[in-house]
């Protein structure tokens, strides 16, 4: 099989004893809106560091920069966002901590699907392709399986939660 053309570069350690108390922290409302109020310190990091570096790294937490395109106003919009990665393909879900809404990123790649990703130091052009069930769930799953956070933010609201697979374009 082919290498992936997503580096693999994260930092800190999955066994890190600060991942479970922090996820446990970030299933919060008052955890998600920490994260939330982060996510620019934390867009910053990333930009400097091309994607190398990130505020959840110490829990070898896998985030991407997700660059797409402004559907009202055409400008790039980047995004700091958590990864699973399969084969050949990374996957990102548009939980918005769970709120009512979907993020603006996720509208904006369904109305225009060629977007950006920074990762590791690289900058990779990415096709953007919405799941449909089953695919959604499953994938959906094993974002929670990676970060137990995905299940609270679901039951925080009706929305079903859009999942896209990025593909290197």
């Amino acid at each position: 099989m082919a290498e992936s053309p997503f580096p693999d570069v994260r930092w800190g350690s999955e066994t890190s004893f600060l991942r479970e108390p922090a996820a446990k922290f970030a299933a919060t409302r008052p955890g998600s809106w920490v994260i939330r109020n982060l996510a620019g310190v934390d867009r910053l990091l990333l930009q400097k560091s091309r994607g190398r570096f990130t505020i959840l790294g110490l829990i070898a937490a896998p985030v991407v920069l997700l660059t797409t395109t402004g559907r009202k106003s055409g400008a790039p919009r980047t995004s700091p966002l958590l990864y699973y990665r399969e084969g050949q393909q990374i996957f990102v879900v548009g939980s918005n901590f769970g709120q009512d809404h979907h993020p603006a990123w996720s509208a904006n790649l369904l109305a225009q699907p060629n977007a950006n990703v920074t990762i590791g130091g690289k900058d990779i052009p990415v096709t953007a392709t919405l799941l449909a069930e089953p695919e959604r769930t499953r994938i959906y799953r094993e974002f929670d399986e990676m970060v137990r956070v995905y299940g609270v933010y679901e039951h925080r609201t009706n929305r079903t939660m859009r999942v896209f697979a990025l593909t290197a374009s």
